[in-house]
């Protein structure tokens, strides 16, 4: 089978540098949207008895983009594709994994079951929010790690006093890895989520006096939980500068001011989502596009991507 790389539009830049990586063209489409507000997307080249990879984080406006790619995965089925993988970067809705009230939606689980619907195969993303979401889905699913990506980025921002510090429990196995990378003790912050943009923090486990917080976590989404770790780290008695590590850099209001007004010397972050244009945030931005180019040209023949997935 041929393999074939056709792209959404929530991320074109990561997509064509896939495609050179890969040394195949992007594959023809057009979206476009009706005066009514509807989405019509078309695939306008054969894909019949090919191996197809449909490009697509579901980042801000996550709705959008993922109903591109739904349709782009509906086209392709029906127009004979032999097999159909969604590669998502970033993968919305990836925090709403359980019901933590009671009468909410397990949101996670009806976008696996829309992508699988949609005659999606299988399904490559990047260091999701959470690893059980495996679970949620009814096909394979692979997820690659941008751990060592970043490790290696961060590397010369790292001071021998450094402490990587986890923002909350949930990313405490994050920074475990990190640390087995980069030889640094772990710090976990303890919080509490007020809301959708506000936490509070309670304790801190682990030494980080007189040492530079390294924060790490899976995203950065408006800045909450990194600007509420670095004040208590501080008031702990943490060096004032901080280098701040996430796979995927969302940075939607109100994130970028906060960020800013923040003791962050650098902030490193993947092209997961395209970054912000704000040329006074101290961001450095490393690009998935290696890793995925890897992982799809190892599907196509299928071998094993198992090495993708290693922290260390």
């Amino acid at each position: 089978m041929e393999l074939l790389l056709f792209a959404g539009l929530a991320n074109p830049r990561l997509a064509e540098t896939i495609a050179a990586g890969l040394r195949v063209p992007l594959g023809r489409c057009g979206i476009e949207r009706f005066p009514d507000g509807e989405l019509h997307v078309e695939v306008q080249e054969s894909v019949r008895g090919h191996d197809v990879y449909l490009l697509q984080p579901t980042s801000p406006p996550v709705e959008t983009h993922l109903l591109e790619l739904l349709l782009l995965a509906d086209a392709c089925r029906r127009a004979g594709a032999a097999r159909v993988t969604a590669v998502v970067p970033y993968f919305g809705y990836a925090r709403q994994d359980r019901r933590a009230h009671g009468r909410e939606a397990v949101a996670a689980r009806l976008v696996a079951d829309l992508i699988a619907t949609s005659g999606v195969a299988r399904v490559v993303a990047v260091d999701l929010h959470a690893a059980g979401l495996e679970g949620v889905f009814s096909i394979p699913l692979e997820n690659l790690s941008a751990v060592p990506l970043l490790a290696q980025a961060a590397r010369p921002w790292l001071p021998a006093d450094g402490v990587l510090v986890a923002p909350d429990l949930g990313a405490a196995k994050l920074a475990d890895r990190y640390a087995r990378l980069l030889c640094l003790p772990v710090a976990i912050v303890h919080k509490t989520r007020l809301s959708g943009t506000e936490v509070t923090v309670s304790a801190i486990t682990g030494d980080v006096r007189n040492r530079t917080p390294i924060i790490v976590d899976d995203m950065i989404s408006t800045g909450g939980t990194v600007v509420a770790a670095l004040d208590a780290v501080r008031a702990a008695g943490a060096q004032p500068q901080a280098v701040v590590v996430a796979s995927h850099g969302l940075l939607v209001a109100p994130a970028v001011e906060r960020l800013q007004a923040a003791p962050v010397q650098q902030i490193i972050v993947t092209d997961s989502v395209p970054p912000p244009d704000c040329p006074s945030l101290p961001l450095k931005v490393a690009t998935l596009a290696p890793l995925v180019a890897e992982a799809i040209s190892r599907l196509h023949q299928d071998e094993s991507v198992s090495e993708l997935f290693r922290y260390g």
